[in-house]
C-alpha cells in the first residue's frame, strides 16, 4: 500500500469515527442484523464526478462484505437521475456508509465540477487552471485530486513544494532593508535542493526548486523578473495592469493571475496572456454537487 493510499485510509476512517460515534442507534434499534438489499449511488444535478472509489473504500471499510459495482468512473459527465454505483449487501451497513459516502462524492464532485466550468470557459486559450492550498484541513490531497479530474492543475500541495515569496516574506523583510532583488538571492542562496537531492547529493538529475515571487504592480513584477524570479503572480491586478506586466515580462517568467478570479472575468484574464490562473474558490467556498443514496424496494 503506498503512501497515499495510506493517507486516504486514514482520512476515512477519521471520517467515519466522526459519524459514527458510539454507534448508529437508529439503525441498530430498527434494522436487522441479516437483512440485505441493494441501494444506488444516483445524482441529482449536472456535474463532474470525483471521488468515487473513495465512495466505495468507505463502503468497505464499513463492511467489507459489501459488494460495490462503480457503474461511472471520475471524471464523467452526470446528469440527474444518473446512477453512479450500486451496493448490495448488509442494509444496516449501507445506512451506516451512507452519510460519510455522500460527504465525500458531493464536495469533489463539486469540485471538479466547479473546476471543470472555468477549464471550459478559458477553452481555446494557451492557459491552466489551478488550485491553491486554500482546501479543508486533512483534505488537501482529495480535493487537489478533484481539480485534477475536473481537468485543472495542482499548484502547490505543501509549504515544501516550491518558494512563493507572498507579500508578508516582502513586507517582514524590507522591514530589514532588503529589496525584491535581494529577497530573490536570499531565497535561491539558503533553499537546499530538493529532498531527494539532498539525500542523494550525487544524483545529477536532481533539480532546483522554483522560485516565485507574488507581486501588486507593474513596477514589481518588472523588478521580480530581473532580479530572476522563475514565476511571477499578479496578485488582484486589473486587466490594465496584467497586460501590461505581461509584455513587460516578455517571456522571461512564467505569469501566473490570482486573486479576484470568477466566472466573469477569468476569459479575460486568460486573454492578457498570463501562463496560469489561480483560484481559491475552486477548492475553499465550492458548492457540493447534489448525490444521493437510494434503497430499492424490496
Amino acid at each position: 500500500m503506498t503512501s497515499s493510499e495510506l493517507q486516504i485510509e486514514e482520512i476515512i476512517d477519521r471520517a467515519l469515527a466522526e459519524d459514527l460515534g458510539r454507534g448508529d442507534i437508529t439503525t441498530e434499534a430498527l434494522i436487522p442484523d441479516g437483512q440485505q438489499g441493494n441501494g444506488f449511488v444516483v445524482a441529482k444535478k449536472e456535474g463532474i464526478l470525483a471521488g468515487i472509489n473513495v465512495a466505495k473504500q468507505v463502503f468497505q471499510q464499513v463492511d467489507p462484505e459489501l459488494k460495490v459495482e462503480i457503474l461511472l468512473e471520475d471524471g464523467a459527465r452526470v446528469e440527474p437521475g444518473s446512477k453512479i454505483a450500486k451496493v448490495s449487501g448488509s442494509i444496516a451497513s449501507i445506512l451506516k456508509a451512507e452519510r460519510v459516502v455522500l460527504n465525500f462524492l458531493q464536495r469533489l464532485s463539486g469540485i471538479a465540477s466547479a473546476t471543470n466550468r472555468y477549464v471550459e470557459a478559458v477553452k481555446g486559450l494557451p492557459v491552466r487552471i489551478m488550485d491553491t492550498r486554500k482546501t479543508t484541513p486533512v483534505l488537501r490531497s482529495l480535493e487537489k485530486y478533484a481539480v485534477k479530474v475536473g481537468g485543472g492543475e495542482n499548484h502547490r500541495m505543501n509549504l515544501s513544494d516550491g518558494i512563493l515569496i507572498k507579500d508578508n516574506h516582502i513586507v517582514a523583510l524590507r522591514s530589514q532593508g532588503l529589496n525584491i532583488t535581494e529577497i530573490v538571492a536570499k531565497a535561491r542562496h539558503n533553499t537546499p535542493l530538493s529532498s531527494r537531492g539532498a539525500k542523494r547529493r550525487s544524483n545529477l538529475q536532481a533539480r532546483q526548486i522554483q522560485v516565485e515571487v507574488e507581486v501588486g504592480t507593474v513596477p514589481e513584477a518588472l523588478e521580480a523578473v530581473e532580479a530572476g524570479a522563475d514565476i511571477v503572480m499578479l496578485d488582484n491586478m486589473n486587466l490594465e495592469d496584467m497586460r501590461k506586466a505581461v509584455k513587460t515580462i516578455h517571456g522571461r517568467a512564467l505569469i501566473e493571475a490570482s486573486g479576484g478570479i470568477t466566472m466573469d472575468n477569468v476569459r479575460a484574464v486568460a486573454e492578457t496572456g498570463v501562463d496560469f490562473i489561480s483560484i481559491g474558490a475552486l477548492t475553499h467556498s465550492v458548492r457540493a454537487l447534489d448525490i444521493s443514496l437510494e434503497l430499492e424496494g424490496q
